[in-house]
């Protein structure tokens, strides 16, 4: 490790542009995508922002860690997937449930309710040809101009990172699971 000298000076200048919704990516192999997401709806929560959270890939009924969470702070969070393809039992279905689920998140970032919607894992069903790319565009590019959306998921398509307005890459150095450690509770779920 080489040891750095504290900046003296600010390292940037303020920006002078005006303040709007910005679209942000975090896709990547890495961990932290969609603990990224929820971390920035904690914090616009926190400021007494309206906020949904979207997960294509989960049921309706998941209880994972976010979710009970969530619903003690009361941050609306919905599932609206079938669980991951080598979990689902009718991967026509999974589609149907992605592109009803899309209806609905689109009809969020629309309403022009929330200061911010998150997408979480909605590169899957673009990805998988559930979900009509250009149309996930267009709600972007047309959103209320208050509007944040957060997208996650691996392998996101380059048109929505060429939409986008910030990109974070989270990228896989080291990872528990390849050293044989199962997911911890609390952790990973």
């Amino acid at each position: 490790m080489q040891i750095e000298t504290p900046p003296s000076e600010k390292p940037y200048k303020k920006p002078e542009g005006e303040r709007r919704g910005i679209v942000i990516v975090n896709t990547g192999d890495g961990k932290g995508k969609s603990t990224a997401a929820f971390g920035l709806a904690l914090r616009a929560h926190g400021r007494g922002k309206a906020v949904k959270i979207y997960q294509f890939m989960k049921v309706p009924s998941a209880r994972f860690g976010e979710h009970r969470m969530f619903e003690q702070i009361g941050i609306p969070i919905e599932g609206l997937g079938d669980g991951f393809s080598w979990k689902s039992q009718d991967l026509e279905r999974s589609g149907q449930l992605a592109r009803d689920g899309w209806e609905k998140a689109k009809a969020t970032i629309m309403s022009g309710e929330f200061f911010l919607v998150v997408l979480d894992e909605i590169t899957y069903p673009l990805i998988y040809g559930w979900l009509p790319l250009d149309g996930v565009l267009e709600t972007l590019r047309a959103r209320p101009k208050h509007v944040h959306v957060v997208l996650t998921g691996r392998r996101c398509p380059p048109e929505l990172i060429e939409l986008a307005d910030t990109v974070t890459e989270m990228t896989l150095v080291k990872h528990a699971f390849k050293a044989g450690i199962p997911a911890q509770r609390g952790i990973e779920d």
